[in-house]
């Protein structure tokens, strides 16, 4: 055997034990994940769940389109906005 060779067939065994390792992590997480789908179909506030998830995921969306679809407010702009309140604030 010569030099190339065993250095061949030592990146094919570390290519091996990667996907190996790979799909032992990938079965393991959907195992995980299959059980935690069982245990949520098993609640009896499944629909209520399901609406705390749906407000969750539209109020992160709001604030992703938020942060990046549109440019923040001029920074003078919201100082002479709180000045505005807290002087009317004082006026009362």
């Amino acid at each position: 055997m010569t030099r190339d060779a065993g250095h061949r067939e030592g990146l094919d065994d570390q290519a091996l034990l990667l996907v190996a390792g790979l799909a032992d992590l990938a079965i393991g997480t959907l195992g995980s994940a299959l059980g935690t789908v069982r245990g949520l179909m098993r609640r009896s506030d499944t629909a209520e769940l399901a609406s705390d998830a749906e407000r969750d995921l539209m109020a992160r969306g709001r604030l992703a389109l938020d942060r990046y679809a549109s440019a923040p407010p001029p920074h003078l702009e919201v100082l002479a906005r709180h000045v505005v309140a807290r002087r009317g604030a004082d006026d009362v």
